[in-house]
């Protein structure tokens, strides 16, 4: 008999246990999902639960935010010095689109099992491993920077602890298990600001002092940034930031611990009802707009005749936009209208601006159409990530969250080939073709057959 505290009476009331078998997917998603609180320490303190649980959720999800924002920014400071290491290192364009497909195929199968894992250890052991790994990655390319070593070796070694760098889909974990579910799309959307920071700090960065003090200076300040990210985890982010029910669920007697590389548990969540619907929406709408920002930098300087620097101020607009949406405009329009409405405004922006890129021909267009593109996609990865985790347990946040996060590798990874067959056979317009059929078909099944309703669950 599992044991849950009622906040109203501060007492224990038996509720039974709920059902953890993949026949029953509703199990804990049903029961109450307490604020992580330190109702002792506040007593102790002479304060109420309440003030002291809510200033302490601040802190955390403010520290949330900062180390994603640290990650993102270290993140983009490697992509600007990627293709000019590689160069200095002798490889040509097929052998860097080869390395970028490692990190995209290692992210992909990565980001699951990273979610279990956040899962079951806890947002602790996850911000801190993921860390950890991306200190692992910048010291590799520090060392592929040296010319007394093996560069290329080193390089492509330095792949490898990608497959557990997912600080962003550990921070939407803890966002999502510390936020009520009407809460959920503002707060997850400000995680838009973290990636507009990565995006504009990050590149800046990256260019300055790779420009300054050589192009193994930025590699080093990230190096450093995420050792301190490393040692921020483990001493300032809670152990779990579940729910006591959700622990509970975890830890019933007689159940076996699962393993991190449980396939079957992964693949059961999708089949949940409401689950697999939204999730093929997720993929099969943002897949094309995918494909032509993989492809961004080679339209950029073939179609649009752009230099580097035109590129880059191209890209920090992107940024800007990014955080504007997604940090502020989205958390607004979650407080207006429901979560379908949203999914199905974001399908049918993403159509009329894939009709207007099939007709553009200067940067001035893609400039105009720039603002639709990207309310298209933060809107729909914030409406469908709030969805997704609400439909399933509070213990499998971040499960659910993983497989979200491997949407992305996925299109980095099928994308230079695809994008590139398409863009050599049939020019720009194709992508406008293709990102306006797709959605536009997306849109009229969603007209017909309203989006599966949400299963919050109850706080």
């Amino acid at each position: 008999m599992t044991q849950h505290l009622c906040p109203a009476q501060q007492d224990f009331c038996p509720l039974p246990a709920p059902p953890a078998s993949c026949s029953d997917p509703y199990g804990v998603s049903q029961q109450r999902l307490p604020r992580m609180r330190e109702v002792r320490a506040s007593r102790g303190q002479g304060q109420s639960p309440s003030r002291t649980g809510t200033l302490d959720l601040s802190r955390v999800m403010l520290l949330v935010y900062v180390l994603a924002a640290l990650e993102l920014a270290c993140l983009f400071m490697q992509f600007s010095v990627m293709p000019y290491l590689s160069r200095r290192l002798g490889l040509d364009s097929v052998a860097f689109g080869y390395q970028q497909t490692i990190f995209g195929v290692l992210q992909l199968l990565g980001g699951p099992v990273f979610g279990r894992f956040a899962d079951q250890r806890g947002a602790r052991a996850a911000f801190t491993l993921s860390f950890l790994a991306s200190s692992a990655l910048y010291l590799l390319l520090a060392a592929a920077c040296s010319p007394a070593l093996p560069g290329v070796p080193l390089l492509f070694a330095s792949r490898l602890p990608g497959a557990l760098m997912h600080t962003l889909p550990a921070a939407q974990m803890a966002i999502t298990d510390l936020s009520a579910p009407e809460e959920r799309p503002a707060a997850l959307g400000r995680l838009g600001l973290c990636f507009g920071v990565g995006v504009i700090f990050g590149s800046l960065l990256g260019g300055t002092l790779s420009s300054t003090c050589g192009i193994q200076c930025p590699v080093i300040v990230a190096l450093v940034v995420n050792l301190l990210g490393a040692i921020l985890s483990f001493t300032c982010i809670p152990t779990s930031t579940k729910g006591a029910s959700a622990r509970a669920q975890a830890a019933l007697p007689g159940k076996p611990k699962a393993s991190v590389f449980d396939l079957k548990a992964i693949t059961c969540l999708l089949l949940q009802p409401g689950v697999l619907p939204v999730f093929l929406v997720k993929v099969i709408c943002g897949f094309p707009s995918g494909l032509f920002m993989v492809m961004f930098s080679l339209i950029s300087m073939d179609f649009f005749q752009l230099e580097a620097a035109q590129a880059g101020y191209l890209m920090s607009f992107f940024g800007v936009l990014q955080m504007v949406f997604q940090g502020l405009v989205i958390g607004w329009l979650s407080s207006h209208f429901s979560e379908g409405a949203l999914l199905r405004a974001s399908v049918l922006v993403f159509s009329v601006v894939g009709l207007a890129m099939a007709l553009m021909a200067n940067v001035f267009h893609l400039c105009l159409l720039m603002p639709g593109l990207v309310f298209s996609l933060c809107a729909l990865n914030v409406v469908t990530d709030s969805m997704l985790t609400n439909a399933v347990s509070a213990s499998d946040t971040g499960t659910m969250l993983g497989l979200c996060a491997s949407v992305q590798p996925l299109t980095r990874t099928l994308g230079p080939t695809l994008g590139g067959l398409l863009y050599h056979s049939f020019g720009v317009p194709v992508f406008g073709h293709v990102q306006f059929a797709v959605n536009f078909l997306v849109l009229l099944i969603l007209w017909r057959q309203p989006v599966p309703p949400k299963m919050d669950k109850a706080w």
